[in-house]
């Protein structure tokens, strides 16, 4: 079993910056590929950012890619979404995951999930 709870959202303006963070316990984290996943309000739940075990691998949806940043400090458990130039189309619940392989841009592949933090941008 494996607990994951997200912090670090809030309310913020177009073109603020914000930093996730996803605290893990309960599984070797350095063997677990975390991934960031999104739900805008009325809208399914869609892939954000995935990072590798190690965190030599990084992959990001189109629509966050320049902007968004997902790391990992395997030391501290603990896996983190930097989200710079946010715009309005950001708003959404933000949910990190784990899964057992290596990584995975696919939300069936994770196992795990936490319960997500709301991150609201304003015009």
């Amino acid at each position: 079993q494996v607990q994951l709870v997200e912090s670090g959202g809030g309310l913020v303006q177009a073109g603020d910056s914000l930093r996730l963070s996803c605290a893990t316990s309960g599984r070797t984290f350095s063997r677990t590929g975390m991934g960031w996943f999104r739900q805008p309000p009325g809208k399914e739940r869609e892939f954000v950012a995935a990072i590798s075990w190690s965190g030599a691998h990084t992959y990001y949806a189109d629509s966050v890619k320049g902007r968004f940043t997902i790391s990992r400090d395997n030391a501290k458990n603990t896996v983190y979404l930097q989200m710079n130039s946010l715009t309005p189309e950001d708003t959404a619940v933000y949910c990190c995951a784990a899964t057992r392989v290596l990584y995975s841009t696919v939300e069936r592949e994770y196992d795990y999930w936490g319960q997500g933090t709301q991150v609201t941008v304003s015009s």
